[in-house]
């Protein structure tokens, strides 16, 4: 397992269990203590865990409110390759809208490719990476700014994106589970619901870690998007029960071997 999924997994479990030793977390990855004591020191680096005496905590913010400088570490490889993806939905002269995600943020990246283009988000990462761009139009949503997801959300958020219409939008979510997605956050939940309610064709973009989690509130329905773009890692038994829910699932080469 690379290093990247193997500290998202030990965050994971230490957000579900609340604290553990560092025995316990040898034991129960199966890595040595030395393995161990490495992936702990750089999740506390990143404002994660904390580790104390042997003992391993989330950090008394939690885990959520280092989401976004957290998740942005991880999955590099899934990110690129489900942005890459979905530019292919892209058209010059659309209104394209991006959630808060950091996978919308690596498609921010690509869409001076597609110019002319109007780009509406709730995200800040999104929003800086593309203002000074030539022919994209930047609408940043209103709202109260979380530093939890680098983002704006909230009542005013919206009521900003209930005036508006995209002609896509493309998101993540925190976790599948059958056939429905999660996100862990109510308030960041709403948003993206508004946003997909304000958007001609909605694109699910996922990584295969996501699926097989829940996390606490409901987003949607697979069966409500346009396409679920997910990576090449999913299970082919997950595969197949999503196909049969008739989910519009299309997988995504990633490149990597291992």
């Amino acid at each position: 397992m690379k290093a990247d999924a193997r500290r998202e997994e030990i965050a994971d479990y230490i957000m579900q269990a609340g604290q553990a030793r560092i025995e316990d977390l040898v034991a129960h990855f199966g890595v040595s203590r030395m393995t161990i004591h490495r992936h702990v020191d750089r999740l506390a680096h990143q404002g994660v865990l904390r580790k104390l005496h042997g003992t391993v905590t989330v950090q008394p913010s939690g885990l959520y409110e280092s989401a976004f400088r957290y998740r942005e570490t991880v999955g590099k490889a899934e990110k690129a390759a489900l942005a890459r993806a979905a530019l292919a939905h892209v058209e010059p002269g659309q209104a394209v809208m991006l959630d808060d995600s950091t996978t919308g943020a690596a498609l921010a990246d690509l869409l001076a490719g597609v110019r002319p283009l109007t780009v509406i988000t709730n995200g800040l990462v999104s929003t800086n990476r593309l203002i000074d761009i030539d022919d994209i139009e930047v609408l940043c949503l209103g709202g109260t700014y979380h530093r939890t997801f680098n983002a704006f959300i909230g009542l005013t958020t919206e009521r900003t994106v209930a005036a508006l219409r995209a002609n896509v939008f493309f998101c993540s979510a925190s976790a599948v589970d059958g056939g429905t997605a999660f996100i862990q956050d109510a308030q960041v939940t709403k948003v993206k619901q508004a946003m997909m309610a304000a958007a001609s064709r909605r694109i699910l973009l996922l990584d295969s870690s996501k699926f097989g989690k829940v996390a606490l509130n409901v987003f949607a329905d697979l069966t409500a998007f346009d396409a679920v773009l997910a990576t090449d890692r999913l299970a082919d038994t997950v595969r197949a029960d999503l196909l049969a829910r008739g989910v519009p699932l299309s997988i995504i080469k990633t490149g990597r071997t291992s």
